[in-house]
């Protein structure tokens, strides 16, 4: 027996020598030690032998595979460790070479105003909140003091998922949350995505970008809006533009107005970008929260007053950066956003 051990150990370890990859190392591994295999094979036979070889037998069978297990795992390692210098070889950057240089991408206009829009407010002491752009009916519309018979409210301007849920039409559903919280005073904005079934054109997208502001505290009154909005638009657009005001009616606000802006690409002269009007278009809308709204969240309207505005992001952007056509937001012409 110990002849043919010698003989099988020098067959094993000539062929573990000669493998060139693990998948090779793999099979001589099952060939020699697995459940099959023929050490496996010859220590199954060892019952068969008489008494007084048992004992020898099983020390010769143990360290034939000993062997063969230790010219596997030295085999293995020379060939993980050629590998390893064939990868390091294969992805090694010479940073000394010359490649053509890249440039370096930036925020979209989109991204850019959202952020220069939050920046302000977070600098006039208002807390910057997120919301889900999926909300209840309650949120978007009964709370807010919307009738049940609001255009709005109708699937030709609202995508419904179910009854009940919604993809929101507006960033003012953010005014429920805050509120449902319970935590006064507030002082916040919210940005985001809002979804309403318009035909795409220049001036509308059925996905477009809205902020929202609310404040809620004792004595607040409609000079604190104008001021808020004036030191807003200031910031936003600069010193000379000016604002005007005009009555309007909203569900969640009263009284309610919209606010105009100077051009400012004309200073309010007039320009073909403004129709020759001085002012641009519509630049936000919002008022005095109605006290249906307050009470709807649990907030006293006798204690507490507030007002709220929300803008259109994308409107905004195309007021200061003098765009025509809302579409060249979501086009990804590089033509486009390498201008900015």
């Amino acid at each position: 027996m110990e002849e043919n051990l010698k003989e099988l150990i020098a067959k094993a370890i000539h062929e573990i020598d000669l493998s060139l990859n693990l998948k090779e190392l793999e099979k001589l591994r099952v060939k020699y030690l697995g459940k099959k295999g023929l050490i496996t094979d010859l220590k199954k036979n060892i019952a068969k032998l008489p008494k007084e070889e048992k004992p020898q037998a099983g020390k010769l069978i143990n360290q034939a595979s000993v062997k063969i297990e230790e010219a596997l795992e030295d085999k293995t390692k020379a060939i993980r460790e050629k590998l390893l210098e064939e990868k390091i070889e294969e992805e090694k950057i010479d940073v000394t070479a010359h490649f053509d240089r890249k440039t370096s991408g930036h925020l979209a206009l989109i991204n850019q105003t959202l952020e220069d829009l939050e920046a302000i407010f977070q600098n006039m002491g208002f807390d910057v909140v997120e919301g889900p752009e999926i909300d209840t009916v309650k949120n978007v519309f009964d709370d807010l003091n919307s009738p049940a018979d609001h255009p709005a409210r109708s699937t030709s301007d609202t995508f419904y998922i179910t009854h009940n849920v919604l993809l929101r039409p507006h960033t003012s559903s953010m005014q429920i949350r805050v509120m449902n919280e319970g935590k006064l005073p507030i002082k916040m904005v919210s940005a985001g995505r809002v979804f309403r079934n318009d035909e795409v054109d220049a001036t509308h997208s059925p996905m477009f970008h809205q902020l929202e502001c609310l404040v809620v505290d004792e004595n607040v009154s409609m000079a604190n809006l104008k001021a808020t909005l004036e030191t807003f638009i200031k910031e936003m657009f600069g010193d000379d533009i000016k604002l005007r005001y005009r009555p309007h009616h909203f569900p969640f606000t009263e009284p309610s107005l919209e606010v105009d802006a100077t051009c400012p690409i004309c200073k309010g002269k007039g320009c073909p970008a403004c129709g020759n009007t001085g002012w641009s278009m519509e630049l936000l809308g919002g008022g005095m929260v109605h006290p249906n709204v307050l009470e709807a969240c649990g907030i006293d309207s006798e204690k507490y007053t507030g007002f709220a505005f929300g803008l259109g992001v994308d409107r905004i952007a195309m007021v200061k950066y003098g765009l025509d056509d809302i579409r060249l937001l979501y086009d990804n012409d590089k033509r486009f956003l390498e201008q900015f």
